[in-house]
């Protein structure tokens, strides 16, 4: 364990470096990505919310940011504070995410710190975000759809309509906010125990699919690369239920998602040639096994491990903690530098060192090994 108590200090040590006043900086250093992402900011807290009181203010600040710059409808920014040349603001939406994790953000806090005066505080600002959210249904049953590049992955792939990340992260808001009900019925819905010709979960190949639209006489819109983010989430919010959270895990090990580190953000990688490949996919960081087309992320990593421990596979989340331990130890210019992604097969520090999640989701995922259980999604 030496190591990974190694990584504990260290993940805090960045951490220090990405807090600012006004909440968290995606990265630490110069150079970086100097605003506030509120899905990295919420993503970065589930971590920093652990080690006591020493990020609180930060945690708090950044849902203050949040809170102030939410649009009139009551969608939460995608970012603040990083300048945008297209748009000349410093305020930027579009997301769907953003939204959802602003109020899964809101209920960690209150968990964390035993602390339900931002819940008071916020109650508008949270309401008017689930009203939003209940705006993106246009169908009227009850799963959130978005428009193409709604979410973290912004560029790359190219995936629209009912989304597995979203409905996953859908999920654990409603359950956070004791809207119980509406949640399972989602769940039964995204799992095809109900209304199926709605359902993501594709059994034959034994995991979520990234992302359905809509059936036009027997053929649907959707495609079928697996999205390790989205389906880590189904299982950390309780979405996906034991069963298929076991066939989801079998496949990362089985296809080797999780090496050489954890974990490649879609497997398999995207190629020109493929049907889901799209024209302007060339002018983005797209080479297979490259950034979002494969890279590994260690932020998903730290995701992979809480994942392994809610199903019980702890010697197989302490293995993996390890591992991911060694690919935050690595760094193009000095140790532990915890960078956005590395390669997915030479495994290559890659993107900006001082990765607030990276850092956050290591704390998140060596706690849920340390206390056998995830924290904060056991409702």
């Amino acid at each position: 364990m030496k190591l990974t108590n190694d990584g504990y200090q260290q993940a805090i040590r960045v951490l220090q470096h990405c807090a600012r006043p006004s909440g968290w900086f995606a990265s630490g250093l110069p150079g970086g990505y100097a605003g506030l992402w509120a899905r990295d900011s919420m993503t970065t807290s589930l971590g920093a919310a652990l080690i006591k009181n020493k990020f609180k203010p930060t945690f708090k600040a950044s849902l203050a940011l949040l809170s102030k710059n939410q649009s009139a409808l009551g969608q939460i920014p995608n970012a603040v504070g990083d300048y945008n040349e297209d748009r000349k603001s410093r305020v930027t939406f579009n997301t769907i995410d953003s939204t959802l994790w602003y109020i899964i953000g809101q209920h960690i806090y209150a968990q964390a710190y035993h602390d339900g005066s931002l819940l008071k505080k916020y109650k508008k600002n949270i309401d008017r975000a689930f009203l939003w959210l209940a705006y993106q249904d246009p169908n009227e049953d009850k799963l959130l759809v978005q428009q193409p590049t709604m979410d973290w992955q912004d560029a790359f792939p190219h995936k629209y309509g009912r989304v597995i990340n979203t409905q996953a992260l859908h999920y654990g808001a409603l359950r956070l906010a004791g809207k119980k009900s509406q949640a399972e019925h989602i769940k039964k819905v995204v799992n095809g125990n109900i209304e199926k010709y709605l359902s993501l979960y594709d059994k034959k190949r034994g995991y979520y699919l990234p992302w359905v639209w809509k059936n036009h006489d027997g053929d649907r819109e959707q495609e079928t690369w697996f999205d390790t983010l989205g389906n880590l989430l189904a299982i950390i919010t309780g979405l996906a239920t034991p069963k298929i959270a076991e066939k989801i895990l079998d496949y990362i090990e089985q296809k080797k998602i999780n090496r050489p580190y954890p974990c490649q953000a879609i497997y398999p990688p995207l190629r020109p040639a493929d049907k889901e490949w799209q024209s302007y996919f060339s002018k983005a960081i797209s080479k297979p096994y490259d950034y979002l087309n494969g890279g590994i992320w260690p932020f998903i990593g730290g995701f992979y491990v809480a994942a392994l421990v809610k199903t019980k596979r702890h010697s197989r989340a302490l293995s993996e903690l390890e591992r991911l331990s060694h690919a935050n130890k690595l760094g193009k210019d000095r140790v532990w530098e915890f960078n956005e992604w590395l390669g997915g097969r030479s495994g290559r520090p890659q993107g900006a060192p001082y990765q607030a999640w990276s850092a956050g989701t290591y704390l998140f995922a060596r706690q849920s090994v340390l206390d056998k259980k995830v924290p904060f999604f056991n409702y």
